[in-house]
């Protein structure tokens, strides 16, 4: 039983070859798994979008909001996947390590919750704060204060997730993904237009099916753990009340800068979406619709990044060098790949692609078709530059590297992607296409920052001590 638990974990694959089988049998299921949880995602975006513009700018702005905080827990929890893969690399058949690690995880998805729930509770004042039409957030408010107890299931689905990744078998975790993406559908069907003798509930629909969706995907977690025997012998929620200090600060030290990373890249997607907001209702809708697609692509380099983690992490615990840069390059180079030819796609076919999420025959879609359009073909030019930096971003995660890939993150993002495409935007005249401009730069300088860091961590003290020697 052992040896089938950590039958990838415990290989030593020799050369690029043997690297790549191990990576792609890590990363396809996670990759379809991450595009499973974005499905569910733009399937909100593309019921709600049915009910109009306003109800999709509305929801846009409160799920983006909403997805700021989720997404810091997600960084948060996911400190605990290298912990976990480097602790496999030092003994692969330790179960006590791992048990605590994922507990810990636990204490800090309640932790973290709780703030969550109290913020997304006042959206509405929020988003007014902000600049947002008051009638739009009053909306907004609706969806979220709906949508809001899914995030907690989620983050604890995550947990979950990490767990059997870096046991290197996530295949539990796509079927999992799947059955969410159908049950959403299916809940947002009933819920948004009233179907199956439900009512007809509209925008706020949509969050109560995210919640009945987490909740079928978290039950469907706990019952893999415990029926699979493979699994069941960590007994993950036996206890879960025990503390492990040491262990439970030294995740928050490693979680923390992931966290904060995923906060900066997220929150500037979302100020972005404020920022479309002081143009017009019809950019914010556009917006949404581009999002949805450049997060659809930017699932495959996120889950090669998560490959990446897993496997530079075990070869960090093993105190391997030559593991960790076969293992880094690999994934990075098919991250990469796959995203230029995304590039070449959306350059090719931006209205079709448009088309997907909102009617452009409809006259009254013409405006928001139209930016859509314009935004994808500038989501195209960074396409390759998002890839490298979120994978670059996993393989230091894996050397236990998180704060300096932190600093590049607030520097590229913020600074840089906020700072010109504002610019642009409202100094210039570019409108929504000058926000685009401005996070294509800033993804393209982290992109940079990450690669120059990790070719130089040897040099920086990066390796473990065994494998710098």
């Amino acid at each position: 039983m052992l040896r089938q638990v950590n039958r990838i974990a415990v290989d030593r694959p020799q050369g690029y070859a043997a690297e790549l089988r191990a990576t792609m049998a890590l990363a396809w299921p996670l990759v379809l798994t991450n595009l499973s949880m974005s499905l569910i995602g733009a399937t909100d975006v593309l019921m709600v979008g049915w009910l109009g513009p306003t109800e999709l700018a509305a929801a846009s702005l409160g799920f983006n909001l909403s997805m700021l905080f989720a997404i810091f827990g997600m960084g948060l929890v996911a400190g605990a996947s290298p912990l976990m893969a480097s602790e496999i690399g030092r003994r692969p058949h330790s179960v006590r390590d791992i048990r605590r690690t994922f507990r810990q995880a636990l204490w800090l998805v309640a932790i973290l919750s709780v703030a969550i729930l109290v913020v997304l509770w006042n959206t509405g004042a929020i988003l007014i704060l902000l600049g947002q039409d008051p009638a739009l957030a009053a909306l907004s408010q609706s969806y979220v204060r709906a949508y809001m107890w899914s995030v907690p299931l989620f983050l604890c689905t995550l947990a979950f997730r990490n767990f059997l990744a870096a046991l290197e078998r996530p295949m539990w975790s796509l079927v999992v993904g799947v059955i969410g993406v159908l049950g959403n559908i299916l809940f947002n069907y009933a819920l948004i237009f009233g179907k199956f003798g439900m009512p007809a509930l509209g925008v706020v629909g949509a969050g109560v099916g995210s919640v009945l969706t987490n909740m079928v995907m978290l039950f469907l977690m706990v019952a893999v753990v415990y029926r699979d025997r493979s699994f069941r012998r960590y007994h993950l929620l036996g206890r879960w009340w025990r503390s492990d200090w040491p262990r439970f600060v030294q995740m928050v030290r490693v979680g923390i800068p992931i966290g904060v990373s995923h906060a900066f890249e997220a929150g500037v997607f979302s100020a972005a979406v404020m920022l479309m907001g002081w143009i017009s209702t019809a950019a914010v809708a556009a917006h949404a619709v581009a999002l949805q697609l450049a997060s659809l692509t930017f699932m495959v380099p996120m889950g090669l990044a998560q490959a990446a983690t897993v496997r530079v992490g075990i070869g960090y615990g093993r105190g391997d060098a030559e593991h960790i840069r076969r293992a880094g390059w690999t994934s990075f180079t098919l991250g990469t790949g796959f995203m230029a030819l995304m590039a070449l796609i959306m350059l090719a076919i931006p209205g079709p692609l448009a088309g997907l999420f909102i009617d452009r025959a409809n006259p009254a879609n013409a405006e928001v078709a139209d930016l859509a359009v314009s935004f994808l073909i500038v989501a195209a030019l960074f396409q390759v530059a998002d890839g490298a930096q979120v994978v670059g971003q996993g393989m230091l995660r894996g050397l236990h590297d998180t704060f300096v890939p932190m600093l590049f993150a607030l520097l590229g993002y913020w600074v840089i992607g906020i700072g010109v495409g504002a610019w642009l935007a409202f100094e210039r005249g570019w409108g929504g296409v000058g926000i685009w401009t401005g996070l294509a730069a800033g993804l393209g300088i982290v992109a940079v920052l990450m690669l120059v860091r990790w070719m130089q961590r040897e040099r920086l003290g990066l390796l473990p001590a065994a494998a710098a020697g």
